[in-house]
């Protein structure tokens, strides 16, 4: 395949964290637009080391895909399938480096990647650790019937999104999160006041915690 069809395709996977030998559970961590993966593995600090191996793809020029995660699906091609792609290789890399099973993989994405995990968790579905969506929701246009096939059978996820979001809505928020119900999933769906885009607190000790539980089992 051309570089110009799979952008993402040359593009680094980070780690950090326990050696992957070592970990008894693996976190793929997905920037947001303009972001790094570098970036990410700094957040990932907030969760702490100790038998976590992390995994973080770095997208091409730091964006995922070119527009915005409301614009019709074609508009973001090739970019966005690349990317579905990059983070399915980043999955992989953590499963298969540290040999541990999808229960214990979480993943956690802020902003457009996010949106992007949020799709990419709904067209692969199966038990993971966890799913942490920063501000974020399913990819496509206004009015696309989200439903898809499989089971997420119980996987806990969390959506934290502002209620006045400039870049996500409300109601695609809302929308994630009744599929991802429908699927199997244990959804926690935090709405905070006010416009800001970015990490809340909640959002971060939801993580800690739920890495804690893994850690425990």
């Amino acid at each position: 395949m051309a570089a110009s069809d799979d952008p993402h395709a040359d593009q680094p996977i980070l780690t950090a964290g326990a050696d992957p030998a070592d970990a008894d559970v693996a976190v793929v961590l997905v920037h947001g637009r303009g972001a790094t993966a570098r970036g990410m593995l700094g957040f990932a600090d907030e969760f702490g080391k100790d038998r976590i191996h992390y995994v973080a793809p770095q997208a091409q020029r730091g964006t995922w895909y070119p527009n915005s995660f409301m614009a019709p699906v074609e508009s973001n091609q090739p970019h966005y399938e690349s990317a579905l792609a990059r983070v399915d290789r980043a999955v992989a890399q953590a499963r298969e480096t540290t040999g541990l099973p999808s229960e214990r993989i979480v993943l956690t994405g802020f902003s457009q990647g996010a949106c992007l995990l949020s799709s990419y968790v709904a067209t692969h579905p199966t038990r993971y650790g966890g799913l942490v969506l920063l501000s974020g929701g399913f990819v496509g246009e206004e009015g696309t019937d989200f439903r898809f096939d499989g089971s997420l059978d119980g996987t806990p996820v969390m959506l934290g999104v502002s209620d006045d979001d400039p870049h996500i809505p409300l109601s695609r928020a809302e929308e994630t999160v009744e599929e991802l119900e429908r699927m199997g999933a244990e959804v926690r769906f935090d709405v905070y006041e006010g416009s800001e885009h970015r990490v809340f607190p909640e959002e971060v000790e939801y993580a800690r915690d739920l890495l804690g539980s893994l850690l425990s089992e």
